[in-house]
Order: C-alpha cells, then structure tokens, then sequence
C-alpha cells in the first residue's frame, strides 16, 4: 500500500475550510475510488485527473486507487480540487513525499492535456490558509494576480501539470507574486448634468453622506436613473478591508478582472426589474452564489422600476436591508455573505406614467395596485422618498448645477463628522446607528425631539421608522456643519420619509 496526500480549499460563502486530499493504491483491479461527498463535477474529475496526468508524461498507476477528500462530512463542490487530486496521486505512485505539499495548498482545475486553468474562489481561499497558518499556494497563473492581492502568504502560479512536477521534484520554478495592475479609472458621471430637480439631488446628497436609502418615483424621462447613476461617485473609495471583501464576493462570483482585479471603488449594481429572488438575494443549486444585493455590498442597488418586479423578490430584500447580509440554505449546507448597501429605487407613478400627470389615464384603484406591489415593511426601511416633478423651460437657460466633486467634498466632511462621533460605539455611518444609542446616549432636546413625536401620536410613523427618521436628522446636521440636530433637521427628515422636503 502507498499513500500520498495534498491540501485544498473548500469556500463556502466567504469563508473557506481547508481539505485534506489522500489518495492510496493498493492491489486490485484496476478504478478509482473517489469519497467524501464529492459533486457531479468533482466526480468527473477523475477523468481530467488520470488524462491529464498521462499526457503531462507521468504514468497512472495500473492498480486500484482510492481518492478521499476529508473532513468527509462536507460536501465537495467543483473543479478546485484537481490539482491537489493530481499531486496527491502522484505522489502515491511515485512512493515521494515531497516535502512542497507540507503547508501548501493546491487550486486550480485541470485540462485533459495538463494545462491548468482558474477557478472561482481564490482570493478567499487564499484568505482563508492564510488565516489557518498556511505557508504557501499554488494558484493557476491566470488567477496569480488575484492571489498576490494577501499579504504574509508565498503565492505561485502554476500553468500545467508538468510544472508542477517539476517544481515538486526542484527542477522547474512558479511563477512568484506579481503586483497587480491599478484598476482602470472609469470616467464618474457629473452631477452637474442632471438639469434641475434640486431637491432630488439634495436627496442624493444625503443619501451619500449618510449611507441612507433613497426612494426616487416620477415619470419616464426625469432623471430618475441619472441621479442614481451619480451617487457612487459621491461615496469614498473603499478602504483596504473593505476592497478586499468585496473583491472576495465577485471572485465566488467569477467578475473579476484577470489584470486588475482589486475593486476599489464601490460597486453599483443594476439588476433587471424581471430578475428572480435567486438573482437578486443568491442561489443556485448545491452551494448557493452571491446575488446582487450581495455584489453591491458597499456600494449601491439599484432598482429601476421597482413596481414592475415579482413581489417576492422586493419582500426577500428586508432580511438583508436590515441585517447586512443574507443566510442562504440549500441542500450542501448554508452560505452567508455580506450585504450592506445602500438601495436606491425609482418608479413611475402609475402604469401608463405620462411626461404630464394630467394626461394620465389610470383609474385610481390602477395606480393604488401599481405602488401597491412595493409593501408598507419595505418602504418602511427607505429612510428618503422624492417625488420629482417635469422641468421647465427655464431649467435648461439655467447654470449648471453643482459638480459631482463640490458635493462629494461636503460629504467627505460630513461622513467624517459622523465617523468621529460613532466610532468609539462601533459605527462609521448614521444609517448604522442603533436606535437605542440614538435614544439613550444622544438623546435629542424635548424642542427638537417634538416633531417627531406628534407624527408618532398620530400613527403616522413606527418605532423603526422614528429611528431611521433620526438618522437623517443627523445627517441633515452634519452637513450643515451643526453638533446636533434641531427641530428644523427632524422636521426635514419627517418630510423625507413623507415623500418630499426641500433644502
């Protein structure tokens, strides 16, 4: 009996577990064995192992082979593992414990003639040996840059299956860390081309500065996605911990770029207003993918023409919206991923949405079922809703408005006011303040505090709502340059939450 054995990674979600790969030759008829809960791509594995093992030069052992991936109570998922299968076979047949497999794992999926080819996953893989005291990993060369994004771990990119045998044996060398290419500059939108709609932009200003969420409902035309378009440009670049997670999502995703594949500036996602539940929160079969509202963790979802999408889809926003993140069970177990983004909305206000309201032809009870779809609990968590109305004329002969970097200068201000005074409670943003700090540690005067609650006496806001109504407040205060909210900002944020307020 000979055995041999390497290491991978398997990635669930974010996190990954390495796995132990053996493969043992005993005598027998000739098959291979493989155990431990493997998928139908990891089953066919065996094929692309044995020909790609032979045609890189080496000889497949002519007994029986038993191949088994342990801890053996979790499902394996995918063509990751082809790699470590070859080496641990051969270093079965070959009877040379090569001292490279200790403390290193092994990805990448293998082609019939040994090439080895990229694979999803590998940042976190990456992640998490590193995390687990990994000393190295070999990576196909094609998601090397991808790799060389962790520190405090050797990386080496691999092209074939004879490379890595040679680089086994110490007669050939890997490709080492490479640093990776700036990620290319896309041009931001200017606010300053969105002509008038003033109020709706200083919602987009506020939404910026507070991490808020903001509805936007008016007829086609408007600049309803315009102004939606903008508000990543308003936001900060990502910090280093930051980037990194969010690289991490899009590498489960396969989206990221082969040269430059570090995101540094936050995402905006857009999905089609026909997309599932599945799209938009993550699913799939066996092990469940990051969705959108995943890939926007960070950055801005949007949601255009949100009344037309399937109501089930709208509702399986409000776990995410509220938590951060989003638990998705399937049948090989449960993955989580982040999901903290900022969700933007925009609506028509009815079916037939003329440029002109008066030329409406919807019924009343039309219009009711058409906002209708989008439920009490949902608009519930929207903390700045605007109604914009048609431009004159005299908009056009009008200056342009601000530019994107005058208002993303306020907000640098603003967010950083914010950072200052949260962060010894744990927090960065307003919209990440719990309520009872708000309530207990910075509580407002009676004055300032009286607005909100006669809208509370009235039956015209909830608890939660009162909360995010609050948010803003300090957001509105912030950008003004105040310590605290007034009665003026909470009236302004009431007003929000009603569907208008003016500057």
């Amino acid at each position: 009996m000979t055995l041999g054995r390497a290491f991978s990674v398997a990635v669930r979600g974010l996190d990954g577990l390495i796995v132990e790969i053996e493969a043992d030759i005993t005598s027998g008829l000739p098959g291979v064995h493989l155990v431990g809960l493997p998928d139908a791509a990891l089953q066919e594995s065996r094929d692309r192992v044995r020909a790609a093992i032979t045609n890189s030069g080496q000889r497949w052992p002519a007994a029986r082979l038993t191949l088994a991936l342990s801890p053996a109570t979790l499902p394996k998922m995918g063509s990751v593992y082809d790699l470590a299968l070859a080496a641990a076979v051969l270093c079965a047949d070959q009877q040379a414990p090569w001292f490279r497999l200790e403390k290193t794992v092994l990805l990448g999926e293998l082609a019939l003639d040994g090439r080895v080819r990229p694979v999803h996953g590998v940042l976190p893989a990456v992640l998490a040996a590193k995390k687990g005291g990994w000393a190295a990993a070999v990576v196909p060369v094609d998601n090397l840059a991808e790799a060389s994004l962790v520190d405090g771990i050797d990386v080496y990119g691999v092209a074939t299956l004879g490379q890595f045998h040679g680089w086994l044996e110490g007669a050939a060398r890997l490709a080492g860390r490479v640093t990776t290419a700036a990620p290319t500059a896309e041009p931001i939108a200017d606010l300053a081309e969105v002509v008038g709609q003033a109020q709706a932009r200083f919602a987009v200003e506020v939404a910026a500065a507070g991490s808020h969420h903001l509805m936007l409902t008016g007829p086609p035309g408007i600049g309803k996605t315009m102004l939606a378009q903008r508000l990543p440009g308003l936001l900060p670049a990502l910090t280093e911990s930051e980037s990194l997670e969010v690289t991490a999502i899009h590498s489960v995703a396969g989206l990221l770029s082969g040269s430059a594949p570090l995101i540094t500036r936050p995402p905006f996602i857009a999905p089609h207003h026909s997309s599932s539940v599945a799209a938009l929160v993550g699913g799939g079969s066996g092990m469940a993918r990051p969705g959108a509202v995943s890939r926007a963790h960070r950055g801005v979802l949007f949601l255009d023409e949100c009344a037309e999408i399937r109501v089930s889809a709208l509702e399986a926003l409000r776990t995410p919206l509220e938590d951060g993140e989003i638990r998705l069970a399937r049948r090989d177990g449960v993955a989580c991923y982040p999901a903290r983004f900022q969700l933007v909305m925009a609506a028509n206000p009815c079916p037939c949405a003329p440029a002109d309201p008066r030329d409406c032809t919807c019924r009343s009870l039309e219009k009711r079922r058409y906002l209708g779809r989008l439920s009490g609990p949902l608009l519930d968590r929207v903390d700045l809703r605007v109604q914009m109305h048609p431009v004159r004329a005299g908009a056009f002969s009008a200056a342009d408005g601000e530019s994107t970097a005058a208002v993303r200068s306020r907000v640098a201000q603003a967010r950083a006011a914010a950072a200052q005074r949260w962060s010894p409670h744990g927090f960065h943003t307003n919209a990440e303040v719990s309520g009872a700090l708000l309530r207990r540690r910075f509580r407002l005067s009676a004055t300032a505090m009286a607005p909100l609650r006669t809208a509370l006496d009235r039956g015209l806001l909830s608890i939660r709502g009162a909360n995010r109504a609050l948010r803003v407040a300090w957001t509105l205060s912030d950008l003004a340059g105040r310590t605290s909210p007034g009665r003026d900002e909470v009236s302004a944020a009431l007003s929000f939450r009603q569907g208008g307020a003016g500057r």
